[in-house]
Parts: C-alpha cells; sequence; structure tokens
C-alpha cells in the first residue's frame, strides 16, 4: 500500500505496442514488448507475462 502523496507522484502512460516477441530467457513465460509512447518519451523496451491469456498477433 501507498499514500495518496505517493500516489500522486506517479505518471501513467498509454502507448502502442508495436512490436511482440518470445522472451525464452524469462523465469515465468513473457513476451518482449516495443512500445510506442509518442514524441515525448519515444519507443521503450519492456515485457508482459501475458502468454497465458494473449497471442502474439
Amino acid at each position: 500500500m501507498i499514500t495518496w502523496d505517493d500516489f500522486e507522484k506517479i505518471e501513467l502512460r498509454i502507448g502502442t505496442i508495436i512490436d511482440v516477441a518470445d522472451f525464452p530467457e524469462a523465469r515465468k513465460p513473457a513476451y518482449k514488448l516495443r512500445v510506442d509512447f509518442g514524441l515525448d518519451i519515444g519507443i521503450r523496451k519492456s515485457s508482459a507475462q501475458l502468454t497465458s491469456l494473449y497471442d502474439k498477433e
């Protein structure tokens, strides 16, 4: 749990997933993601353990 003051410091962003790849090195099944956050932030890499819920397509 965090306080309301801590929550107000969080910056939430929405991006568009532009590439998805398997992530066999991960401890749990996951995808490697490339996410476009627009001109201010650009393209960032991330990972997500969504393999049981979503196909790469």
